[in-house]
């Protein structure tokens, strides 16, 4: 997703299909603008953070979908902008969102310089079986940045559950103050740094040698993947799957950029 400047003033407040091998969409829920009041908001790095809105009526979602969020200034100008969701789908009510600030963003710069609680915005969701998981099958994720945020759902809902299917996690940062949600993840989660990183922990981009590991563990019936990150990321860890074994048709892809 790219961003531009915002000129004008505060914002305000304000029959199902199905994707083949994934999840059906209630496409009247999708199509309907629910009032999202923001209630809190937590700093996960220097340049994330989270925002948690109170939804009324929101149908609940799955790991890995997304919603529209609508933000309308008091000249009437609106911005509208996918974003995905963090939160697991048991928090009933609310939904999370985890975003990075995009330098000259609109959308992301009002959230991160102006937004505060009891703010409302405009959101419409959930949207998009595709990258969805119920958990029902093994599942092995990737993601880089920001692009952990639907990843960190499918997580989260599978300690929220109590799951015994297998999930893996193979996440990648500058940095470690970088790192989203750093203190949630468990052994579920390799993390990985590609400019800096503690003393003793090797620096460098995901490689073969991180996803060939996780290959081999795979469990009966091989994993269902999933790849949320840069258009560069998706493609560069969707070519590793694929070289490590990942049969492509089982390789779920969503970027951003």
């Amino acid at each position: 997703m790219t961003e531009t400047s915002l000129t004008s003033g505060r914002f305000l407040p304000l029959t199902r299909f199905s994707v083949p091998g994934r999840i059906a969409v209630n496409a009247g829920t999708a199509a309907e603008w629910r009032t999202a009041t923001l209630t809190e908001i937590r700093r996960e790095t220097p340049r994330a953070a989270t925002f948690r809105f109170a939804v009324p009526g929101w149908a609940g979602h799955l790991p890995g979908q997304h919603l529209l969020l609508r933000l309308t200034a008091e000249d009437g100008y609106t911005a509208q902008r996918h974003y995905s969701i963090a939160s697991p789908p048991d928090d009933t009510g609310h939904v999370e969102l985890t975003l990075d600030r995009v330098e000259g963003g609109e959308v992301s710069g009002w959230f991160h310089t102006v937004a505060e609680p009891g703010d409302r915005v405009a959101v419409r969701g959930p949207l998009s079986g595709f990258f969805a998981w119920p958990g029902d099958r093994p599942a092995l994720l990737l993601g880089a940045g920001s692009g952990v945020v639907p990843l960190m759902s499918m997580v989260r809902h599978h300690r929220a559950r109590g799951l015994d299917v297998p999930l893996r996690l193979l996440v990648s940062a500058r940095g470690p103050r970088d790192l989203i949600y750093a203190d949630e993840y468990g052994a579920e989660t390799i993390p990985l740094f590609t400019r800096d990183a503690p003393p003793g922990v090797p620096v460098g981009r995901m490689s073969a040698a991180h996803v060939a590991p996780l290959m081999a563990a795979a469990p009966p019936g091989g994993w269902e993947a999933y790849v949320c990150g840069s258009n560069a990321f998706a493609e560069h860890a969707s070519r590793l799957l694929v070289e490590a074994g990942q049969p492509v048709d089982r390789i779920r892809v969503e970027r951003f950029g």
